[in-house]
């Protein structure tokens, strides 16, 4: 009889799915910044962004305001090892003239119940931190800062609602202050559903969501930022309150409610409001059982059809007596108690039918709770990209605790929603009290590091001030490389290339060039047509340089060489052709004119002994003479900068300057011959291979310089030499990155203190992972495994800390970089004599072409610095290789022009 008259609260597996499908869109649309006014399920960003990693110390205040009672804690948090805590609490009455009076009482009243606590427990002179639980809808904007939403469990105190409780708190403490001589400062205000995440979170890293099941009923848990619209920012994770007792106040669930439902809904403080809340949570449940119950007797069903004064009575039956009919053995006595109590004289059939229509209520909420919460752990599973997930909600509240089988139904069915999640049940111990704590222990930790965070990273933070002095001393050294004495001493050495024009479109033929600059090399047949139909095409091979060859002899290095071109044209069919040739060769060169290049030193990671201050093209040759299979002309020598200039003066005759940011770091530009001293002459222009990886060498930069650096400099090849690359190039920028890592994993902030073998590697951070950490399309979650894959175990919070030292990294390297650059494009404007310049530079290199920010901020710095320079920037095409072809190409020109 009972199942037949409340068949419509027996919900099926099927109606759950579609409850938890609705609840899934309500948690999308209250994410969503043009959803969320419209939202019901509010999805409030609750500001706390960690939880907590167990080295969390110190002693913490608490209140706690929310419930039948109002209470105060002291938390003792040890950093021992063992995650062990220690609370003590004290409770306090909510009386009714202050939970339905004025906001200015309430507070105050708070704040005597404190300080009576801190006189309790003689705290009174100790300034502690203190965490403010506070259990209704707030909106928070920090994680000290919440404006109340809307008052829900009997709470009703005028003037507070649309204001900032933790500043009405604050106000009423500050009143105490210099009476009491007490010192407190309120750090966080805490939903108590995240109080309860957070305790369990101290006891199992694995809690992210919290769920209470009492008086009120609401659920929190750990969502991605980068889905957060409300806060600014896409980094990490933060704790969402759902606020989920809303859920259907827009009619999302009418097809579900009852007329029992409704009858109890228009009868409550908040009609209309809360909907979801008033189907599950205790503090109505007893309600809902009354109204059934007294339907049932006017219908004759129950006590002979007698109505009693005490059935008629709202609030008569509560959450407790529904748990006491329920229990399992002495359910059906304490049922005949409570009702005779009630002045209804059952029959052994009433308490049967009773006791029945408590378990269908209650098991409803069951099952509601749990679709519910199954929509948050797929959302949670999704979000992670996990096929099966295993995971820990923390739960606390009176329905429970202390109903005898509403956990265990729960448990039941939220396995059978999502048999692909492996969810443990953790029951919170004060969970509201020592929360707060939690929350605000965390806090502190994150306060604490994020100061020795800032601290690491400050010499990384460059000042325009600071970028324009940088500008200035290059500018110096630029023309100390020029000036016939001072160039021997100079540290940008201003090599004079002899490439005297950039191309006009005439050129024609096919050519030979060679790459020879980095781990890899490659031989090309560049074919280029003038004319209507102007044209270059490129076939190239590429061969690579094995590491006992980069640092063996000369001889085995040229010979390898020209064991690569001797396959290529073969390989292309052309061994015959004696065809003019531009040898790229990407290391600084003292030249004497386009086909003589004396090497100054090996950078890069070369090493190959009997070849610094001999001539390179001299080498090449000796080396094709030792073959005896083919003979080449060889026109020209190349840097690879100059060639990226080349390139792109093909396309726009107005670039004059070459930029590499790549592995290297170098810059050339056409220069007026008047003002190169160490070259005869005083006509027309000349490239000048700058080689500003050198500048610094001098020590005039040592002033941003940062350890760091320097450890990066000691550890390298070339201990003293290149320090401008080393800050500004692809080839140390990992390594950067890796030293600030180990520093901070020792100093306990990241990796949980552990440094792993894998980060004690140099060079294992390429720049590539540069690159990717940085990506704004790339989650946390593949940062995670970019770093795991690199033999680094990291935490969500440890990978916002890595791609923030990237950020850094990478930030100044774009800026130094521009200084220098801003610094040529000044001196090209002040030697025309003009006003404005507009300029091109060419630029190659893979961190300025794959990096996501590298470019833009480069060009921001540059705008800034030369402001009354326009600087467009080209890429440029396969520099080292059609560049060289084109250099080549314009020494035959100008070398026939010269002949006739």
């Amino acid at each position: 009889q009972v199942d037949r008259y409340l068949y419509h609260m027996r919900l099926s597996d099927d109606i759950l799915l579609d409850v938890m499908a609705r609840f899934q869109a309500e948690m999308v649309k209250g994410l969503g910044k043009d959803t969320n006014p419209t939202a019901t399920v509010k999805m409030l960003p609750s500001f706390v962004r960690s939880l907590p990693d167990g080295t969390e110390k110190g002693e913490f205040l608490a209140v706690d305001l929310g419930g039948s009672q109002f209470r105060a804690h002291q938390v003792k948090v040890f950093d021992d090892g063992k995650q062990s805590s220690q609370l003590e609490s004290k409770f306090y009455p909510s009386p009714k003239e202050v939970i339905q009076g004025n906001g200015a009482e309430l507070f105050d009243y708070i704040a005597d119940c404190l300080l009576d606590f801190m006189e309790t427990k003689n705290l009174k002179h100790k300034k502690l931190p203190l965490g403010f639980t506070f259990s209704f809808p707030c909106k928070q904007t920090k994680l000290d800062k919440g404006v109340l939403l809307s008052w829900t469990k009997h709470f009703k105190v005028r003037g507070v609602q649309d204001t900032d409780v933790v500043s009405s708190l604050r106000k009423a403490l500050q009143k105490h202050k210099a009476s009491f001589d007490i010192d407190l400062d309120v750090l966080a205000l805490v939903n108590d559903t995240v109080g309860t995440m957070m305790t369990c979170g101290y006891d199992d890293p694995r809690c992210e969501v919290g769920v209470i099941i009492g008086t009120g009923t609401n659920a929190c848990y750990m969502e991605e930022m980068r889905h957060i619209d409300l806060v600014e920012g896409d980094e990490g994770r933060m704790c969402i309150n759902t606020e989920w007792g809303a859920f259907g106040d827009d009619g999302a669930l009418d097809d579900l409610r009852t007329e029992f439902d409704r009858e109890l809904d228009l009868g409550s403080l908040n009609p209309g409001k809360q909907l979801f809340e008033k189907m599950i949570s205790g503090l109505y449940l007893g309600e809902l059982v009354r109204l059934i119950l007294l339907k049932m007797t006017k219908e004759g069903l129950l006590f002979n059809g007698k109505v009693s004064t005490a059935l008629l009575t709202k609030g008569k039956i509560e959450m407790k007596h529904v748990s006491a009919m329920e229990k399992y053995k002495e359910g059906l006595s304490n049922t005949k108690e409570i009702l005779t109590e009630l002045n209804l004289f059952p029959s052994e059939e009433d308490c049967i039918a009773v006791q029945h229509v408590c378990t269908i209520v209650s098991f409803r909420s069951a099952n509601l709770c749990a679709a519910a919460l199954a929509a948050i752990l797929t959302r949670l599973r999704e979000n992670k990209k996990l096929l099966r997930m295993r995971t820990t909600v923390g739960i606390d509240g009176g329905l429970y605790k202390t109903h005898p089988q509403y956990a265990k139904r729960l448990h039941k069915v939220v396995r059978r929603l999502v048999p692909n999640c492996d969810v443990r049940f953790l029951l919170s111990l004060s969970g509201s009290g020592k929360g707060a704590a939690m929350v605000t222990a965390v806090a502190y930790r994150l306060a604490a590091q994020r100061n020795k965070i800032d601290a690491a990273l400050a010499p990384f933070l460059l000042s325009l001030e600071t970028l324009r002095e940088v500008k200035n001393k290059m500018r110096t050294e630029l023309e100390y490389g020029l000036k016939r004495e001072t160039q021997a001493s100079a540290t940008v050495k201003m090599l004079p290339t002899y490439v005297c024009g950039t191309p006009d479109g005439t050129e024609k033929g096919k050519f030979l060039a060679l790459d020879l600059g980095g781990t890899n090399f490659r031989v090309l047949l560049v074919k280029i047509r003038s004319g209507r139909r102007r044209s270059v095409q490129m076939y190239n091979k590429i061969f690579a340089i094995p590491l006992e060859i980069m640092q063996g002899t000369g001889e085995e290095l040229f010979d390898h060489i020209v064991q690569c071109i001797a396959d290529f044209l073969e390989y292309m069919g052309i061994k015959g052709a004696r065809l003019p040739l531009g040898f790229t060769f990407s290391f600084p060169c003292r030249q004497a004119s386009i086909d003589k290049g004396t090497l100054v030193g090996w950078t890069k990671g070369f090493k190959a002994t009997d070849c610094e201050g001999e001539d390179v093209v001299d080498m090449l040759r000796e080396a094709i003479r030792r073959r005896n299979e083919f003979d080449l002309d060889i026109v020209a020598v190349v840097n690879d900068t100059v060639g990226t200039m080349m390139t792109c003066g093909y396309e726009d005759p107005n670039c004059e300057i070459g930029l590499i940011a790549g592995t290297g770091s170098n810059v050339c530009y056409m220069e007026d011959m008047k003002n190169i001293e160490i070259v005869e002459g005083n006509e027309g222009k000349m490239c000048i291979n700058t080689e500003w990886g050198g500048f610094g060498d001098n020590g005039c930069i040592d002033n941003i310089r940062t350890k760091y650096d320097k450890e990066v400099d000691e550890g390298s090849l070339n201990p003293g030499k290149q320090r401008y690359e080393k800050m500004t190039s692809g080839m140390y920028l990992g390594e950067i990155v890796r030293q600030i890592l180990i520093d901070l994993t020792k100093q306990g902030l990241l990796f949980r203190g552990q440094i792993s073998e894998s980060l004690r590697k140099r060079g294992i951070f390429e720049t590539k992972f540069l690159s990717q950490i940085e990506s704004d399309r790339l989650a946390l979650l593949q940062v995670r495994r970019i770093l795991q894959q690199l033999g680094l175990d990291s935490t969500c919070e440890d990978s916002i800390i890595v791609k923030e030292v990237c950020g850094a990294v990478s930030k100044r390297a774009a800026q130094l970089c521009g200084a220098g650059l801003a610094a040529i494009v000044e001196k090209k404007r002040e030697d025309r004599g003009v006003e404005h310049l507009q300029i091109t530079v060419g630029v190659d290199g893979t961190l300025y072409k794959l990096h996501p920010h590298f470019s833009r901020v480069l060009q921001e710095t540059v705008k800034k610095l030369a402001p009354q320079c326009d600087v467009t920037f080209m890429l440029s095409e396969d520099g080292s290789g059609k560049g060289a072809a084109l250099i080549t190409a314009v020494a035959k020109r100008l070398h026939n022009v010269g002949q006739k």
